[in-house]
């Protein structure tokens, strides 16, 4: 009992003083790992992922994905400037390279390191696709949504592992029950949903951010029908899934795309390009 205590007591702390106010949405997020210790490791593996792949360098698209990420990158600095986050960018080492490879993909690690694979150009279209997509991924690095999941993970494991103390004492088959019935409704009614709440919101942001960069963000919304026809369906039940369907974000983006071209008027941004 004194073992089972002790650990809520420490999952307890943790819930408590691990969180981080959202920057853009003024919400406090769990998040107890802090960047000097994530930012490093992530840059190491970056840098290796580089090493054992093909960058593409010295063409028209491998520079505008740089040209794009800068774009981002300074709307994201005029938003966090206005709105009382000065230094917010601080450790922050903003990387963005194409690599070859036909994986429709495209991803974003702590501290600013993003990789466009060249399989997702075709989707993209154009520079205003890429500008939706590279605002999506620089929002996940902002909002520390890297650092949200490996907290949440780590909390997932203590609490299974508080669970295993408490049934200590029980029969094997009832502890083996427990781990199944945990592991799984875990990760389908907590992991995956956390996972989609982030994918929700790194859409929401990417589109205020493209939107002060001068893109148009109602643009992103036939990003994702040209997603969803990419997919052909393949996609699994969103309850399944990390992120949410196609259908939702398509939804999702029309409603908040007037929302993000009325923030980006306040930075004096009233054209948008298509």
């Amino acid at each position: 009992m004194r073992i089972k205590n002790f650990i809520i007591g420490i999952f307890a702390v943790l819930v408590m003083a691990g969180c981080k106010t959202n920057p853009f949405t003024g919400e406090k997020n769990l998040n107890f790992v802090s960047n000097e210790q994530l930012f490093p490791m992530a840059f190491q593996q970056y840098d290796q992922f580089l090493s054992e792949n093909k960058v593409v360098t010295g063409t028209s698209e491998a520079q505008m994905i740089k040209n794009v990420g800068q774009k981002i990158v300074t709307a994201s600095e005029r938003y966090l400037n206005a709105n009382g986050y000065q230094g917010y960018l601080n450790g922050y080492a903003w990387e963005f390279n194409l690599v070859q490879d036909e994986a429709v993909n495209a991803w974003a690690m702590p501290g600013g390191k993003i990789v466009f694979y060249t399989g997702i150009l075709p989707v993209a279209q154009n520079e205003t696709g890429v500008a939706a997509i590279m605002a999506h991924e620089v929002a996940h690095a902002l909002a520390d949504h890297g650092a949200q999941r490996m907290s949440a993970g780590q909390l997932q494991q203590l609490v299974g592992v508080a669970g295993s103390v408490a049934l200590s004492g029980k029969s094997e088959q009832t502890q083996q029950i427990f781990a199944q019935a945990y592991g799984i409704g875990s990760q389908v009614g907590v992991m995956l949903p956390f996972s989609r709440s982030h994918e929700t919101e790194a859409d929401r942001i990417g589109l205020t951010l493209m939107a002060i960069a001068g893109y148009d963000p109602a643009e992103a919304a036939d990003l994702w029908r040209r997603m969803a026809a990419q997919s052909s369906g393949q996609a699994p039940p969103e309850f399944l899934s990390t992120h949410p369907a196609s259908s939702t974000r398509i939804a999702n983006i029309t409603k908040w795309a007037p929302e993000a071209k009325a923030e980006a008027k306040k930075y004096g941004v009233t054209s948008f390009k298509k």
